[in-house]
């Protein structure tokens, strides 16, 4: 799915490492790293559409495959992770006062 595909409603969960977090991630997305995701299942929606982000789709590919095949059928990975969101011209926020940058 391509960043203008993504609805306000969606659900952007952001599997990236912290200190990508911090750096720079979309605004109103939930972040939950990668390595955490097999503990952390049950905080992944099942009733609404779930866009799954990292860098540049990799990581996120790699999630929405094990939610899958774990019995989640509303994942969805976005195409080319935040580096597309941000060339797209979506916004972009930090956790740290700094300014935003995809890492």
């Amino acid at each position: 799915m391509t960043p203008a595909e993504v609805g306000d409603d969606a659900y952007l969960l952001d599997v990236r490492e912290p200190d990508e977090w911090t750096a720079g991630h979309a605004p109103g997305a939930h972040h939950l790293p990668m390595m955490e995701i097999p503990a952390r299942m049950a905080e992944v929606p099942t009733d609404r559409e779930v866009v799954v982000v990292c860098r540049s789709g990799g990581r996120s590919g790699q999630v929405v495959s094990y939610l899958m095949g774990n019995g989640w059928d509303n994942v969805r990975n976005l195409d080319g992770g935040m580096q597309s969101w941000a060339f797209a011209g979506r916004e972009v926020v930090s956790e740290n006062g700094q300014q935003a940058q995809v890492l």
